[in-house]
C-alpha cells in the first residue's frame, strides 16, 4: 500500500532513463511510489500515452526493456513501488502500429480481431453494411479523391492506401482491381511463366473466402491463403521485374490524374470495395459505427469483457505484476467498460494468480484505484474491488472548503452583471448535454433509439411507440441523468442507488417534455431497471439486457462532454470550482461538512488517492488556489472588473453586431490572468508579460472558447472570432505605455498571489494529512501555474528542484516563508510531511480521524483535526479565509482563537513538526497564535 505517490508523465521528452535519474530525489522528497502514466506502445509522438496501439509492448519512444528494468531496479533499491495508469477501455487506431485495427480494416467482419472492437457491422445506413466508417479526411471524399490525395502503393507483395501520413491496408480480395490491369500490361509476355503465375494469383483471389465470412474455418482459410498470395506476389516481382513494372503502371492509371475527374473512377471503385468507408471527419458524429473514447475518432473502444480480449490486453501487465515491477494500478475510465464491477473482480483474481498468492478475503490482491468521477452525493460502489478513486472528489472538496461562502450573492451578481445575463447551472447542463448528443455523439444515441424501438416492437402493448418518440425519450432521459452512469448487471438485483438515479432522470425528463406521452418514458424506465415483460423469451430478455448495458456505456461520455468539456467553460462564476467532478453551482463547503467527508473516507476508503493536480485538471492546484481567493474580496473584484473592461474595450472587435470576445469569455480571461501571472522573488508581480506567457494565455483561451462551443468550436471554428480573441489577449498584455490595463491589474494580482500561496499551502497540508494516499503531480512540490493540457504536460526540469531540496535543510522556516515566491516553502511542507508519513505508515493508514473545533474570534479561519493510533498522534492546523487574518507573520492577529486538545492525546513530548518547537501549554487549550508564530500552518505531534 503506498504511503504517497508521485505522478510521472512519460513520453519522448521524459523517458525511463530520466525517471531512473530522479528516483533518489523522489525518495528524498518522501515519496513511496512512482505513479506512472501509460507507457505501453502508443503513437510515437504521444504526449499522454492513452492512445495505446499494443498493450503488450513498451513504448519504444520512452525507452527499451533494459532501461525500463533499470528504472524498476532503482525504485526497488530505494524500497519504492510503482503504480501504473492502465487503459483497458480503448486503443489508439491512427497508427499502423495497431495490428488489430489494421487487420480489421483489411479483413472486415472476417478479421480474427473484429470481435475485439465494438463495431456495428449492420447499421441503418446500408452503404455501411459490413464496413467501418473512417472519418479521417480533411474534406469531402470526392474532393480529396480528385485532388489525388488518396494513392494506392505496392510494397513487398502488399497493396496499401496512403493518405497524408496515414497508411491503410487494401483488402486482398480487391488486389484483382490492380492485378487485372497489370495482366493487360503483360500481354506481350503471355508465354512467360510469370504471366501464368499472375493469372494463377488472380484465380486464387477469386477463391479467397470473402471479407464478410464469420465461420471460424473459413476465416482461418482466409488468413492462411491471403498471406500465401502476398508471398507469391512478392516473390514473382523479385524474380520478374516486368511484373513489378506492370503493377506500377497499373497503379499510375488507377491513382488518377488531378484535373481529370473520370481518371479517378477506378480508384473510387477500388476504395468502395474495402472494409472501410473513408469520410470527411465532420460526419463522424452522425454516422460513425464503432464505439470510441468519448468523441475521439482515433481512440476505438475494445470489448475487454470478452475473455480473449481481456487476456490479450493484460498479458504484459500481469507479467510486470508477477515480477513486482508494478505494485499498484490506476484503472482509466472504468465507466466505459461493459461491466466495471466484474472487470475489477477478474483483474484482482488475475493479479493474485500472477503473484502466486491466495486471493485475500476482501478480494483485493493489489492496490488499485479507479478513475471514477463522482457527482453530488454519489459514492463509490462498495462492491468494486478497488481501494478508492483517483482523487478528484477530494480535490473538489478542499477547493470548496477554501471558498468564502458568504460572498456567493456578491460574486454571482458581479458575474451576471459583467456577462449581461444570468445563467442557471442545471438548465445549462441539460442544454449542453443535448447539444453534445446532437453535434458530437449523435450516432451513439441514435443506435440506442433504434435498439429500444426494436424492443418495443416485441410487445403489443408498446409497438405503437414511434422510433422518433422513443429516440427522443432516450435523449431526454440521458440529458437529465444526474450522474455519469448506473451499474446494473445481469443476474444481480438492481441497487437502490441505481433505481433512484433512473427514476430521478425519467421524472425530470417527463417534466421537461409534457408533449411526449408519459407511457413512453415509463416503458423506457422499466427497461432501464430490468423490469421486463413476463412473456419475454430468453433471446428477447438478452436483447433487453444488452440495451441497458449499452445505455450505461453511453451516458458517461455524454455527461463528460456536456459538463466537463462544455459547461465548465461557460459557467465561469468562480472558475476555480470548474474542475473534473466539481459542482460549481455550490459555493463553498463548511468546515463541519469537510470533516464529515474525511470521516466517511476514513471509514470506507482509507487508501483512496487524494489529488489536487493531474494531467487532466482544467488548471493546476496553485492556479485554483489563487482564483478561489476572489471569493474573499468580492467588492474589489467587482470594481476591478469594471475598471479593466473600460481599459480594454477599445481592443474588442465587432463581429455580426456582437463584441468579440464576449463578456463571459473576458470574465474567464481575467480570472485566468489572476491565477497564472508570474511573481518576482520579492513577492511583487512581474511588471510585464513575456511573449511566452502571452502565447500560453492565447493558446488556453483558444481552447476554452472552442470547448464552450458558444461563438466558435472545434467542429465549426469561427476563424474571425478566434482571431479577435487572440488579438485581444495580445493587446491587453502588451507592454507599451499605452496599455492602461496592466498597471490597474498588478495591485490585484499582488493581493491574490499572496492569498493564493497561503491557500495552496493549506490545500497541500490537508491533502498530505487527511485520510487517503496523497498524490503529487509532477513538479507540483513547488509552485506550478499550469493550465489545461497541453500546458500541464510540459517537461519538468528536475535539476533546480534537486538543488532546492538538497539545500532545504540549511534554511529556517522563517526564511522560507519570507521568500515564499521561490516555492521552497511548499517543498519544505511537502517533504516534512511525506517523510513523516513514510516513517509512521500505520498512523496514517489505520489511525482514527478526530475533528477538532476551535473557539474564539477566527474559528472559521482554521481547519483542525487529529489523527491518532494508540498513543501516537498528530494535530493539523490549516488556514482558510486568510484575508481576514493577513499574510505571515500574523501570530498576534489570531487574537483569542484557541484549540482544545482531546483528553486522549498525551501532550508529553508534543512539538511542532515543522519548527521543532515544543508545544507550550498550561492546559489542554492552546492559542492558535502560539501554534502559528511564523508559518500559517502547523502539524503538532508527540512522535
Amino acid at each position: 500500500m503506498p504511503s504517497s505517490t508521485y505522478r510521472l508523465q512519460f513520453n519522448r521528452w521524459f523517458t525511463f532513463a530520466q525517471a531512473r535519474e530522479i528516483v533518489p530525489y523522489l525518495h528524498a522528497l518522501g515519496v513511496s511510489d512512482a505513479y506512472a502514466s501509460p507507457y505501453f506502445q502508443a503513437r510515437p509522438d504521444s504526449l499522454h500515452g492513452y492512445d495505446i496501439t499494443d498493450h503488450n509492448k513498451l513504448n519504444a519512444a520512452i525507452g527499451s526493456r533494459e532501461e525500463y528494468d533499470s528504472w524498476i531496479a532503482e525504485l526497488h533499491a530505494h524500497s519504492m513501488g510503482q503504480v501504473l495508469d492502465f487503459v483497458p477501455n480503448h486503443v489508439g487506431i491512427a497508427e499502423p502500429l495497431n495490428q488489430w485495427w489494421m487487420d480489421v480494416l483489411e479483413n472486415g467482419p472476417s478479421s480474427r480481431y473484429a470481435p475485439y472492437f465494438d463495431i456495428d457491422w449492420h447499421p441503418l445506413k446500408s452503404d455501411l453494411r459490413d464496413k467501418v466508417l473512417l472519418p479521417i479526411l480533411s474534406d469531402q471524399y470526392g474532393r480529396v479523391l480528385e485532388r489525388g490525395e488518396l494513392q494506392v502503393h505496392f510494397e513487398e507483395g502488399t497493396f496499401y492506401l496512403r493518405y497524408g501520413d496515414r497508411r491503410l491496408p487494401i483488402a486482398p480480395g480487391t488486389y484483382r482491381y490492380v492485378l487485372g490491369i497489370a495482366l493487360e500490361n503483360l500481354a506481350e509476355h503471355k508465354d512467360e511463366d510469370f504471366y501464368a503465375e499472375v493469372q494463377s494469383i488472380l484465380t486464387a483471389l477469386e477463391y479467397l473466402p470473402k471479407r464478410t465470412e464469420t465461420d471460424p474455418k473459413r476465416i482461418a482459410e482466409r488468413i492462411r491463403e491471403k498471406e500465401i498470395i502476398k508471398r507469391r506476389l512478392e516473390r514473382r516481382c523479385a524474380e520478374a521485374p516486368q511484373v513489378q513494372q506492370a503493377i506500377e503502371k497499373a497503379l499510375a492509371r488507377i491513382n488518377g490524374e488531378p484535373g481529370d475527374p473520370r481518371s479517378f473512377d477506378a480508384l473510387d471503385e477500388l476504395l468502395n470495395a474495402q472494409s472501410y468507408r473513408l469520410a470527411f471527419w465532420r460526419v463522424a458524429a452522425e454516422e460513425i459505427n464503432y464505439r470510441r473514447f468519448f468523441d475521439v475518432n482515433d481512440l476505438a473502444a475494445i470489448r475487454v469483457e470478452h475473455p480473449k480480449v481481456f487476456d490479450a490486453v493484460h498479458r504484459l501487465l500481469l507479467e510486470l505484476v508477477h515480477s513486482c515491477a508494478i505494485t499498484g494500478l490506476r484503472i482509466d475510465h472504468p465507466d466505459g467498460l461493459y461491466l466495471p464491477r466484474e472487470y475489477f473482480e477478474k483483474l484482482q483474481q488475475r493479479c493474485a494468480k500472477a503473484l502466486a498468492i491466495a486471493l485475500p478475503q476482501d478480494g483485493r490482491a493489489v492496490y488499485m484505484v479507479a478513475e471514477k468521477i463522482l457527482t453530488g452525493a454519489e459514492t463509490l460502489r462498495k462492491d468494486w474491488l478497488v481501494h478508492g478513486t483517483t482523487g478528484y472528489d477530494f480535490a473538489n472538496q478542499v477547493m470548496q472548503l477554501l471558498v468564502d461562502s458568504s460572498a456567493e450573492t456578491a460574486i454571482t451578481n458581479a458575474f451576471h452583471r459583467f456577462i449581461g445575463h444570468s445563467l442557471h447551472f442545471g438548465h445549462l447542463v441539460y442544454a449542453k448535454k443535448l447539444q453534445v448528443m446532437k453535434l458530437a455523439l449523435a450516432n451513439d444515441v441514435d443506435v440506442l433509439g433504434n435498439m429500444v424501438d426494436r424492443l418495443s416492437e416485441q410487445n403489443r402493448w408498446y409497438r405503437d411507440f414511434t422510433l422518433e418518440a422513443l429516440a427522443r425519450a432516450v435523449r431526454e432521459t440521458i440529458a437529465c441523468f444526474p450522474v455519469y452512469r448506473t451499474y446494473l448487471a445481469p443476474g444481480r438485483p438492481v441497487s437502490e442507488e441505481d433505481r433512484q438515479v433512473i427514476e430521478r432522470a425519467v421524472t425530470a425528463a417527463k417534466r421537461r417534455n409534457p408533449a411526449i406521452e408519459e407511457s413512453i418514458f415509463n416503458f423506457l424506465r422499466d427497461v432501464l431497471v430490468f423490469r421486463f415483460p413476463e412473456n419475454l423469451d430468453a433471446e428477447a430478455r438478452a436483447a433487453h439486457t444488452h440495451f441497458v448495458l449499452k445505455f450505461q456505456q453511453a451516458t458517461g461520455p455524454i455527461m463528460a462532454k456536456g459538463l466537463e468539456d462544455t459547461v465548465f467553460y461557460i459557467y465561469n462564476r468562480l472558475a476555480a470550482l470548474n474542475e473534473v467532478g466539481g459542482e460549481p453551482q455550490q459555493f463553498g463547503l463548511s468546515i463541519d461538512a469537510f470533516h464529515e467527508r474525511n470521516l466517511d473516507r476514513q471509514r470506507n476508503w482509507p487508501a483512496t488517492l487524494l489529488t489536487t493536480s493531474t494531467h487532466d485538471t482544467k488548471r493546476s492546484e496553485d492556479v485554483r488556489t489563487r482564483m478561489v481567493a476572489i471569493s474573499e474580496m468580492p467588492e474589489l473584484w467587482r470594481r476591478s472588473l469594471q475598471r479593466w473592461r473600460l481599459a480594454n474595450r477599445r481592443w474588442k472587435r465587432t463581429i455580426n453586431d456582437v463584441e468579440a470576445p464576449d463578456g463571459n469569455e473576458e470574465y474567464l480571461l481575467y480570472q485566468t490572468l489572476l491565477g497564472t501571472w508570474p511573481v518576482q522573488p520579492s513577492g511583487l508581480p512581474e511588471e510585464a508579460a513575456t511573449a511566452e506567457y502571452t502565447e500560453r494565455i492565447q493558446t488556453y483561451m483558444a481552447k476554452a472558447l472552442h470547448e464552450a462551443k458558444v461563438n466558435t468550436s472545434w467542429i465549426q471554428p469561427n476563424e474571425e472570432w478566434d482571431a479577435a480573441m487572440r488579438d485581444f489577449v495580445g493587446r491587453i498584455l502588451d507592454s507599451s505605455p499605452r496599455n492602461k490595463f496592466v498597471p490597474a491589474f498588478l495591485p490585484v494580482v499582488q493581493e491574490i498571489a499572496r492569498l493564493g500561496a497561503i491557500n495552496s499551502l493549506s490545500q497541500t497540508l490537508l491533502k498530505l494529512t487527511s485520510p487517503g494516499v496523497p498524490d503529487i503531480y509532477q513538479g507540483n512540490e513547488i509552485w506550478d501555474y499550469s493550465l489545461v493540457d497541453p500546458d500541464n504536460r510540459r517537461p519538468v526540469d528536475y535539476r533546480p528542484r534537486r538543488e532546492m531540496l538538497e539545500a532545504l535543510s540549511a534554511s529556517t522556516s522563517d526564511e522560507l516563508m519570507q521568500n515564499w515566491p521561490d516555492g521552497r516553502i511548499k517543498m519544505f511542507l511537502t517533504q516534512r510531511v511525506l517523510q513523516f508519513r513514510r516513517e509512521h505508515v500505520d498512523l496514517f493508514q489505520r489511525g482514527e480521524y478526530l475533528p477538532l473545533v476551535a473557539s474564539g474570534t477566527f474559528t472559521e479561519c482554521c481547519v483542525n483535526f487529529a489523527r491518532r493510533l494508540g498513543d501516537q498522534w498528530i494535530v493539523v492546523i490549516a488556514p482558510r479565509l486568510s484575508s481576514r487574518i493577513g499574510f505571515p507573520p500574523i501570530a498576534e492577529r489570531w487574537k483569542d482563537t484557541t484549540l482544545e486538545f482531546p483528553e486522549t492525546l498525551s501532550l508529553e513530548h508534543a512539538h511542532n513538526l515543522f519548527t521543532c518547537r515544543k508545544l507550550r501549554h498550561e492546559s489542554r487549550r492552546i492559542s492558535i497564535a502560539d501554534a502559528l508564530p511564523i508559518l500559517p500552518f502547523a502539524v503538532m505531534t508527540n512522535l
